[in-house]
């Protein structure tokens, strides 16, 4: 699946005749039939009985109170945003190197999203440059755990609650990440977000999941997905109390993802092994970690640190300092490989360059992340004989094999 989130998009043909290696492909089977089947043979597609099962279940694996299902991690963060209060003119700090979504939501609400360089090494928002850039209008923090490594929640909740501050949790890309005091993201007790993309480590096909901070957010985002019905209403009479939105997602989603959740953990260990697979391959190419010594050349993501376990979303590189982007991407499309530049710099979109007048420069860790960083083939299902093939495609375009 692209991560330009174009599911159509196509694969090139290899030159050698051999089959494309997509960039991402979700793995269903019989289970999600069966349950999916299940929810056609009943004729509840939407607000029915699995909806809540899927919350049910998808709350009691985090090891959390509750759990809203939504039409997509976006949704999630955008009743997060609302359920905490953020309203125009408040400024929430957040991280430039993120999928736009995570700043976006903000802007729904009229809020300014105020970013704060990376650590070079996980890629996540440092708590150093968040406390730089504090200010009197600062009502929030918003940290994502980027590529599934955990963000420095335990320094970033020092410094909300010093402060006073709200927080949302974007673990959209994290399900099954783990902070340094061992604690689940998205079981904090912070709001949390999660998303279901078909690239992730689980799918809905589209979806997403708010964790709630507390019981009166779990009500208003239940009610303001169905377009702010009140929920004392019931279903029977069209009472909408509040503004709302369609956030809602239908019973076949829910399904496909209690079946996605029955085998979560499996799909994190094919994925933690695929990861393995691809550091040996690599590192005989002369790649290296960031932070082990040779940062201009070939670098890996960082795997897990102490406590800190990383859930693997993507499998993201970051090419030599000196390498021509574009043309390793070709000499792999020749190869019937696709690879992304995966992501750009959100201040550096040309709407938040008008909005705010941002400038290349002003998060240097960040914007050097996203000018050297590719996305390589990354999906349970993935084979030995294909990640040697993408290692050496990769080794032969940088003039490394």
């Amino acid at each position: 699946m692209s991560p330009s989130g174009d599911p159509a998009a196509e694969v090139p043909s290899s030159r050698s005749g051999r089959a494309p290696i997509p960039l991402a492909r979700p793995v269903l089977g019989e289970r999600e039939e069966e349950l999916v089947l299940e929810v056609l043979r009943s004729g509840m597609l939407s607000l029915g009985p699995m909806l809540g099962r899927f919350e049910t279940d998808f709350a009691a694996a985090l090891g959390v109170d509750d759990a809203i299902a939504l039409s997509s991690g976006t949704a999630a963060l955008h009743l997060g945003v609302r359920g905490l209060g953020w309203r125009a003119g408040d400024r929430v700090l957040t991280t430039p190197l993120s999928f736009v979504a995570s700043s976006n939501a903000l802007l729904f609400e009229g809020v300014d999203p105020v970013f704060a360089d990376v650590d070079p090494v996980t890629l996540n928002i440092d708590p150093a440059a968040v406390e730089a850039a504090l200010d009197e209008r600062t009502v929030g923090l918003l940290p994502v755990h980027i590529f599934g490594y955990p963000a420095a929640m335990v320094e970033l909740e020092a410094i909300a609650a010093q402060h006073g501050l709200g927080l949302i949790e974007d673990a959209c890309q994290a399900l099954g990440a783990v902070c340094s005091d061992r604690r689940q993201v998205g079981s904090r007790g912070n709001a949390a977000t999660f998303a279901f993309y078909a690239n992730k480590q689980m799918t809905t096909g589209e979806g997403g999941m708010l964790i709630p901070r507390d019981g009166e957010m779990a009500d208003r985002a239940r009610s303001e997905r169905n377009q702010g019905r009140s929920r004392a209403s019931g279903m029977k009479v069209m009472a909408h109390d509040r503004l709302g939105f369609n956030y809602r997602l239908t019973d076949l989603a829910a399904a496909i993802g209690i079946a996605q959740l029955e085998r979560l953990d499996g799909l994190l260990a094919q994925r933690a092994a695929l990861a393995r697979a691809y550091g040996e391959r690599l590192r005989a190419l002369g790649a290296s970690e960031p932070g082990e010594g040779a940062e201009d050349g070939l670098l890996l993501p960082v795997s897990d640190r102490g406590d800190e376990r990383r859930s693997w979303f993507v499998y993201q590189v970051r090419l030599p300092a000196e390498a021509d982007r574009e043309a390793v991407i070709a000499s792999l499309e020749a190869e019937g490989i696709d690879a992304r530049p995966y992501l750009p710099c959100i201040h550096l979109y040309p709407d938040y360059r008008q909005r705010y007048g941002f400038k290349g420069g002003e998060f240097p860790n960040a914007e050097e992340a996203c000018r050297r960083a590719l996305a390589l083939p990354f999906f349970p299902g993935l084979g030995e004989e294909q990640i040697e093939r993408v290692c050496s495609a990769l080794g032969q375009a940088l003039e490394l094999a």
